[in-house]
């Protein structure tokens, strides 16, 4: 599902729709189909991988994205902080490469790794390793070293074995109507979220969950010029306004929410998830400065012909999630 149609009906899938309740035979297929799949892996009739070494999923099980990588990066540091060597492992959404493992570094071309992994690369400095194939991933990484290795958006993918498994949900949307595909955006069943670890809220919680969550919020760390890398603090902002925004996440109106709440007075521009810049996107006529997320930077150096600036942001996890995660650790 992709374009106008695909935003459309996602849309209505977490406002809850009425139309939507058509889709509800189909969406007990997709139940079912999705409850065979989990019981062959259970018993043993499809293959799970187990690593030699602890494995942590942070995903989630809602289409539209839930801001896995900020947290995914947080965990990252964190490990490294503990001693440890983590390695990322992701599908790579986005891109395709001609091989796989792909090692991802910050040469990687977006469209050969996706725009997430390369981001996650250049955030953290751990290894990041793109597959289909998420066991073949994971031994290219525990052949680089890694002793704990991290699975991005990874819940669904079920021949790697984990430890930990750790859900992001979008404080905004929440789990949307409550349905699973097509008549809803659930990738699985509404009680998956009582059979995972931990809850993370992204956000102000604005809807009930099956389950007690931990909250974490987004908050900015700088500015990086989309040029050179140069960094500035937050505030004062080292342009002058009104700017041109950008955003082609998962739910744009959260970062330009993120720069109201600054100050910066801002035209907004969104586009689908995952967009695949040109420069005719970011030409907007005039001199204005362009700002942008660090996930669509990736994809935007050298399109941009005029000032242009990244807002860099960090997950801040509320301090029982860290010492409930410490504690878990500790015993992998």
């Amino acid at each position: 599902m992709s374009g106008g149609v695909g935003e459309r009906w996602l849309e209505a899938a977490y406002a809850g729709a009425p139309w939507l309740r058509v889709l509800r035979p189909l969406e007990a297929l997709y139940r079912r189909v999705v409850a065979d799949r989990a019981r062959a892996y259970a018993e043993g009739r499809r293959r799970v991988w187990r690593a030699p070494v602890p494995v942590i999923v942070v995903g989630n099980i809602t289409l539209g994205g839930t801001g896995n990588a900020p947290p995914l990066a947080w965990l990252a540091r964190r490990l490294q902080e503990r001693g440890r060597r983590p390695g990322i492992l992701s599908r790579g959404y986005g891109g395709k490469a001609e091989r796989y493992p792909l090692w991802v570094t910050a040469d990687t071309p977006p469209t050969s790794c996706g725009d997430e992994p390369r981001m996650l690369a250049e955030q953290t400095g751990v290894p990041v390793v793109v597959d289909p194939d998420r066991p073949r991933g994971g031994r290219r990484l525990l052949e680089a070293g890694c002793d704990i290795l991290l699975s991005d958006d990874g819940l669904q993918h079920l021949a790697l074995g984990r430890d930990l498994e750790l859900l992001v949900v979008d404080g905004h949307r929440g789990l949307g109507n409550g349905h699973c595909l097509p008549a809803g955006p659930l990738r699985e069943p509404r009680e998956r979220v009582a059979t995972v670890d931990a809850v993370i809220v992204n956000g102000e919680p604005r809807r009930d969950l099956p389950v007690a969550a931990h909250r974490m919020t987004l908050a900015p760390s700088g500015w990086r010029s989309l040029d050179d890398g140069a960094r500035y603090p937050v505030s004062p902002p080292p342009f002058r306004g009104p700017v041109h925004a950008v955003a082609g996440i998962g739910r744009p109106a959260r970062f330009f929410a993120t720069l109201e709440a600054l100050g910066i007075a801002h035209v907004a521009h969104s586009f689908g998830d995952h967009h695949r810049f040109t420069a005719d996107d970011l030409a907007f006529g005039d001199d204005r400065p362009l700002v942008m997320t660090a996930k669509d930077a990736v994809k935007c150096r050298g399109l941009a012909s005029g000032e242009a600036w990244v807002l860099e942001v960090e997950a801040i996890p509320d301090p029982d999630f860290v010492a409930w995660l410490d504690g878990r650790l500790a015993t992998l």
